[in-house]
């Protein structure tokens, strides 16, 4: 009987501290950390959101392809770097294409994406960055290189019906430096290049 009665008592004490922890650790801590990320961050708190005219209309952590609904590239629009996310940029499918640098099916990826920016923007092999025909690890790269962005300005401009240096200027504006000034590489985010660019006209 003593030791029923030591048993429930034990039992009583985990469950209540088990409730206890979770309705601190589980619910107010959440809270906490949350009101914490309102207050001090609430763009990033939020998924860096990006909205126009009221309407959110992406991320500018999460890439989009500027493609027709086949796929084909939208040439007035500056173009994103590839994804093997899914369909493409498929934020629940976030991966790289897992291809090795011997794959022969890679290769010929590569070399189709080389043609149709030779073919569209008028440059030769050797001028196309290796961001332009390589997707990243994620698949959901929202940046490209300030080299593959100046590399569209001519046609961008042409189809748009805007002057070389003022679509240059605008690249040129968008470009985000190393962090801290000295990680990683500068960056265009294209999100946010192409939403400038409506408002040239």
């Amino acid at each position: 009987m003593r030791f029923l009665t030591r048993s429930f008592r034990q039992a009583g004490v985990a469950v209540r501290a088990m409730c206890v922890l979770t309705i601190a650790l589980g619910i107010g801590y959440t809270l906490l950390i949350t009101g914490i990320g309102q207050l001090a961050l609430p763009a990033e708190a939020n998924g860096s959101l990006v909205t126009v005219d009221g309407k959110t209309i992406g991320s500018s952590l999460i890439g989009q392809s500027f493609t027709t609904a086949k796929g084909a590239a939208l040439p007035q629009w500056f173009q994103s770097r590839p994804s093997a996310a899914g369909a493409g940029y498929d934020a629940g499918s976030s991966s790289g294409s897992n291809y090795g640098p011997n794959s022969k099916a890679l290769v010929a990826l590569i070399s189709a994406r080389q043609s149709a920016i030779e073919n569209t923007d008028g440059v030769t092999r050797a001028q196309i960055p290796a961001d332009a025909v390589t997707a990243s690890g994620s698949g959901l790269d929202p940046d490209i290189s300030p080299a593959y962005a100046l590399l569209q300005v001519d046609r961008v401009a042409r189809l748009r019906g805007l002057s070389i240096s003022t679509v240059k200027k605008l690249v040129e504006s968008k470009i985000q430096g190393r962090e801290l000034g000295y990680l990683g590489e500068p960056t265009v985010n294209v999100l946010e290049l192409n939403i400038a660019l409506t408002q040239l006209g």
